[in-house]
């Protein structure tokens, strides 16, 4: 069975920088894609980063210039990183991934726990 852990979350202040981690583990599979949203208090989940079919990354438009998603194949492993953090970006932090069972083919989407990233001065 797939897991997805996340890590890298913490309290930042503004201008500061973090980097997020989520590690895919368990079982015979292979990742399509591994992306990351956010949600904040009073707020819809939203789509921060996740790459596209292309070959690019589809960037929110609030951290354009500002963040940057990575991947390490050989770990399964997608990063997230955050430089010059805003109050705004305040937010628990997910990642997602589809990944396919090598067994059966059965392609499913799967969220991360989360980690909380507070910006405040």
């Amino acid at each position: 069975q797939v897991q997805l852990v996340e890590s890298g979350g913490g309290l930042v202040q503004p201008g500061g920088s973090l980097r997020l981690s989520c590690a895919a583990s368990g079982g015979a599979f292979s990742i399509y894609a591994m992306g990351w949203y956010r949600q904040a208090p009073g707020k819809q989940r939203e789509l921060v980063a996740a790459p596209t079919r292309g070959g690019s990354t589809n960037y929110a438009d609030s951290v354009k210039g500002r963040f940057t998603i990575s991947r390490d194949n050989a770990k399964n492993t997608v990063y997230l990183q955050m430089n010059s953090l805003k109050p705004e970006d305040t937010a628990v932090y997910y990642c997602k991934a589809e990944i396919q069972n090598l067994f059966t083919s059965i392609i499913q989407h799967y969220w991360g726990q989360g980690t909380q990233v507070t910006v405040s001065s």
